[in-house]
């Protein structure tokens, strides 16, 4: 079963499925046609501290050079370990200016996890805000694998040492103290040049990589998916196309907090705004009070998120408070959006978040909801153009499931990665029979929409039925109160495995027992579904992107189990 025949079908109106793919560009091109198309437009807002799209491309031009100067050149690895800010922005497009390659790094990152990405990676230079826990932890690794340089940014670089310290709080005051004039650039220094850099052309888009985007490591080591400058150009081709062509409002305004190391805040937030020259306005981190306020303020017209933020949005004790009549277009991605908390959204807003679906290892595309009427509930959407997805047996890996049968999806198209970097053992597993298994488990309807159903390593086996968390998480999030839920998987003498919940209340909410949350779900799940136990927490573990995360749980249970 696969969905080529869906591109035969003309689901709205103006939109050819199967439209001739444009020849792929370099990344930059991005903000060099922003520049061209609305030179005195401000594409960032940071805080209040704006930039046209002419100073962006300007100062990234300088950033280029400054780079170049110390080495950074084709085939070049550079780390960005920043937080929301705008040299994030500025050194992306200057690194792959220079002719570098981009390698993401989390500067929520413990220094083990730091440690083996930087080694693993080959990168030779790192950007880093020159606070002392992330320059401190980057310092400490100077000459491990090829990394030599570090290029230090401060906030006070773009805005008043107060509102530095306003955002970055204890982290302001404790700045690093830094090592040697050898190995340390400050971004001031850098970009003090003429932006004059050096171009070099690149051949055969599909293989020059342009970024190394890490996995979070669940399963084994982390691993750098290898995206290509093509990949990058397919996805963006194809947002622009399922647009439409429709030119963005002149004050569109797009809210970022997603995390821009992170793909989904890098490709769908910050490289799909510039594309249609919608302003960023930035926030270093995501918070409720901000967001809200900003959207009434500043008249934000586009958010996007994942699921945890729009849960802390809904259950806002203020919300209504707030003007969010200015929002037209809301999108949530990164894990399933609990159908309780789209409606709650939906009935404060009057905006239905649109939910998509893409990896790491596809830029991160995979699913677009139509772009005009109601998205169906529960469903990230119809495959995008010029992408193939698979419903394949979960045992096998190469039987067909057959319609609205759950099994592994597995994903082809342009945007789909080279491979991961220097693991050819686990490329050739994820790119297996000519397709990228992706290790999530959904199904299709007849009319080509997919529907998650769960991680296929989250999957629990529970006296032989395959029991999915994610059945059991929409079921609790029903219960009056509950604000996140997380269900894993424990051992189980009689049934091999059963579920655990773990459950976090919305302020103020009554707590309620185990027998009264089974009563409640007793209409709604099988036995076999039904958790054997629940954990009341005062919050649950997220990733830095903000999604649930059930590897710290699943390590507390087996830690217990073990001490007994």
């Amino acid at each position: 079963m696969s969905t080529k025949y869906i591109w035969e079908k003309s689901y709205t109106p103006g939109i050819q499925w199967d439209f001739p793919l444009p020849a792929a560009q370099p990344i930059p091109v991005v903000l060099e046609q922003a520049a061209e198309k609305w030179p005195t437009r401000i594409g960032l807002d940071f805080y209040d501290r704006t930039f046209t799209y002419t100073e962006l491309l300007s100062l990234a031009s300088k950033v280029a050079k400054g780079l170049q100067s110390i080495g950074v050149g084709p085939g070049v690895h550079v780390g960005l370990q920043l937080l929301n800010c705008p040299h994030y922005l500025l050194c992306f497009f200057g690194v792959l200016m220079a002719g570098g390659r981009v390698v993401n790094f989390s500067p929520l990152a413990a220094k083990r996890e730091l440690e083996y990405q930087l080694v693993d990676s080959q990168v030779q230079v790192m950007i880093t805000l020159g606070t002392a826990n992330l320059y401190g932890q980057v310092a400490t690794l100077l000459g491990k694998g090829r990394l030599q340089k570090i290029v230090v940014c401060s906030l006070t670089d773009f805005v008043s040492a107060e509102t530095a310290s306003l955002l970055l709080g204890p982290l302001a005051a404790n700045p690093a103290s830094l090592q040697s004039e050898a190995t340390d650039v400050l971004f001031a220094t850098l970009i003090d040049n003429d932006g004059k850099y050096t171009k070099h052309p690149l051949s055969n888009l599909q293989d020059q990589i342009a970024v190394l985007q890490y996995t979070g490591g669940t399963t084994g080591e982390p691993k750098g998916a290898m995206l290509t400058h093509a990949n990058f150009s397919a996805v963006l081709s194809i947002y622009e196309h399922w647009r439409g062509g429709d030119p963005v409002e002149e004050n569109a305004k797009g809210l970022l907090v997603l995390p821009l190391f992170h793909i989904f805040g890098l490709t769908s937030s910050m490289l799909g705004s510039i594309l249609v020259g919608c302003q960023i306005v930035l926030l270093l981190r995501f918070d409720a009070d901000r967001v809200l306020a900003d959207i009434t303020r500043k008249k934000i017209t586009r958010f996007g998120g994942v699921p945890t933020m729009f849960a802390a949005l809904v259950n806002h004790p203020r919300i209504n408070e707030f003007d969010l009549s200015s929002l037209k277009r809301c999108g949530s991605g990164g894990a399933p959006l609990p159908v309780d908390v789209l409606q709650r959204f939906r009935t404060i807003t009057g905006v239905t978040p649109k939910e998509g679906y893409g990896l790491t290892e596809t830029a991160p595309l995979a699913t677009l909801q139509l772009t005009t009427g109601e998205p169906r509930a529960g469903s990230v959407g119809l495959p995008a153009p010029h992408t193939l997805i698979e419903v394949i047996d979960i045992e096998d890996g190469v039987t067909p499931k057959a319609i609205g049968e759950a099994g592994e999806i597995c994903i082809t198209g342009p945007q789909v990665m080279k491979g991961y970097w220097n693991k050819a053992e686990a490329t050739a597993l994820a790119l297996r029979n000519g397709r990228f298994h992706t290790g999530d488990i959904g199904f299709m309807d007849a009319d080509g929409y997919i529907t998650l159903v769960d991680r296929k390593k989250d999957m629990i086996l529970s006296g032989g039925y395959n029991v999915f968390p994610r059945n059991i998480e929409e079921a609790i999030y029903e219960y009056p109160g509950v604000a996140e839920c997380t269900v894993i998987g424990i051992p189980d003498a009689h049934r091999g495995q059963s579920a655990k919940a773990f459950i976090a209340l919305k302020a103020g909410a009554e707590p309620f027992t185990y027998p009264q949350l089974v009563a409640f779900l007793s209409d709604k799940l099988a036995k076999y579904e039904m958790p054997t136990e629940m954990e009341m927490r005062a919050s649950l573990p997220k990733t830095a992107v903000g999604k649930l995360t059930k590897k710290e749980l699943v390590a507390e249970e087996m830690a217990k189990r073990a001490a007994r």
